[in-house]
């Protein structure tokens, strides 16, 4: 079994979604007691977010290329970088290490392109759905990726920040949120990515009009896909 390497605590909330797929795949495909062999590198969150909102995205790149050299040198084989929003610097990551990186859109533009999905909704950080990098690879999967309005951006990029980064679920958000995915499914989207992770904590199939596209739990089962596999 190959040994997973996590770069999270970006935040620590839905770091907790990644390892917690990772294992259970590891258990369903090996079956008894099996888990995964897994490394995890935790940053401490305030320092990125408060960088990401300073703009200054060359000081997290070298903090996160820091943190993938460590897990290899530690014998990662595979590294993630547990979040759509840092993953801006995937490939600076990537290019720093020996070892693959799996990118989290690559992980949701496959299963997008696996179920004929040709429109699909993303929810995420305002440097997700706006800023190219993320967007730009999900096209690279040959499908349509629209997002919310301008206000209905800044709502979902609150929450995320002010609510579930800090472990907060408010019913009043999650309403908002299957508002928006409403939107959506009249715009002719054929499902919704839920492009932050942390937003998995609060939406689930039950909250949404159109299939939704988990990106955490996508990525967790393509890195323990990865660790079986050969």
């Amino acid at each position: 079994m190959r040994t997973i390497g996590l770069i999270g605590g970006l935040s620590w909330e839905s770091t907790v979604i990644y390892y917690q797929i990772i294992n259970q795949r590891i258990r369903e495909r090996l079956g008894g007691s099996h888990s995964a062999n897994s490394l995890i590198w935790s940053v401490d969150y305030t320092t990125v977010e408060d960088l990401i909102f300073a703009d200054r995205w060359d000081e997290v790149s070298t903090l996160l290329t820091g943190a993938g050299g460590k897990l290899e040198d530690l014998g990662a084989d595979l590294l993630l970088i547990c979040s759509n929003t840092f993953s801006r610097v995937s490939d600076d990551v990537e290019r720093a290490v020996s070892v693959p990186v799996l990118h989290i859109a690559d992980a949701v533009g496959a299963e997008v392109r696996a179920k004929g999905m040709r429109k699909v909704g993303l929810l995420g950080t305002h440097f997700t759905m706006e800023q190219p990098f993320y967007r730009d690879r999900l096209a690279t999967h040959g499908f349509d990726v629209v997002v919310p309005r301008r206000e209905q951006r800044e709502l979902v990029h609150r929450v995320i920040f002010d609510e579930l980064v800090r472990g907060v679920l408010r019913e009043s958000s999650r309403d908002a949120y299957a508002q928006i995915i409403d939107d959506f499914a009249d715009d002719g989207a054929e499902g919704v990515i839920l492009g932050c992770t942390e937003i998995e904590l609060l939406i689930s199939e039950k909250d949404s009009a159109i299939p939704v596209l988990p990106s955490a739990r996508l990525h967790a089962e393509a890195a323990a896909g990865f660790a079986l596999a050969g």
